[in-house]
């Protein structure tokens, strides 16, 4: 994973070891630094708003770089990855990249493609320690839902958030995951990150 080093001019964020980093574990350790650098300058504190400044900007840098593959036309996982994962749809809600950047944009679009099933999505396709996923992840789908609407295509929003609603159960509750083929509803139930997933999408 990474490693911080608390020495100005030491070498500050360094990959190190065989496992994979997550292009939004990445991003949001660029957060953190980003807000601390926010907050340092709030309280007048200039030289650990450098410090923090200067730290989120080699982060950002590092991740543009290995965490956009040009090849395939879009973020993927991992940094030097290939595959996609829904979590890239928060990039520009943390303010990590712009909604408008083409970028983004076509990595909303590659997840659109890659990811959905009709009117839900995976958060990954690729086996993990369960197996091939088999059923949507249902916070995914609002975040596709935002950024659907981040990137302007409002109509699609609408109609995939209107989908998901009517999936909800008798008391308006949503379980962790959706069945793609009837909305079943499957894991955790209820689940507070679908109805985080629900209000903010709202």
């Amino acid at each position: 994973a990474y490693a911080l080093h608390d020495v100005p001019d030491a070498g500050l964020w360094e990959f190190r070891g065989r496992t994979a980093v997550h292009t939004y574990t990445a991003a949001m350790c660029w957060a953190a630094c980003d807000r601390l650098a926010k907050i340092a300058v709030r309280l007048e504190l200039g030289e650990r708003a450098t410090l923090w400044r200067e730290r989120a900007d080699h982060i950002r840098e590092r991740v543009l770089a290995r965490g956009w593959n040009a090849q395939r036309g879009h973020f993927t996982d991992t940094l030097d990855g290939t595959h996609l994962d829904a979590s890239l749809l928060l990039l520009a809600d943390i303010g990590f990249i712009d909604a408008d950047d083409p970028r983004y944009v076509a990595t909303v679009e590659a997840i659109g493609h890659g990811l959905r099933r009709g009117d839900a999505l995976f958060r990954y396709v690729a086996p993990d320690d369960f197996g091939a996923p088999e059923t949507s992840f249902t916070i995914c789908t609002f975040w596709y839902i935002d950024a659907l609407a981040a990137i302007g295509r409002m109509d699609e929003a609408r109609a995939l958030f209107e989908s998901v609603l009517a999936r909800r159960n008798h008391l308006g509750l949503l379980s962790e995951d959706l069945a793609f083929s009837n909305g079943e509803q499957w894991g955790n139930f209820p689940q507070t990150y679908s109805h985080v997933g629900l209000i903010t999408a709202a």
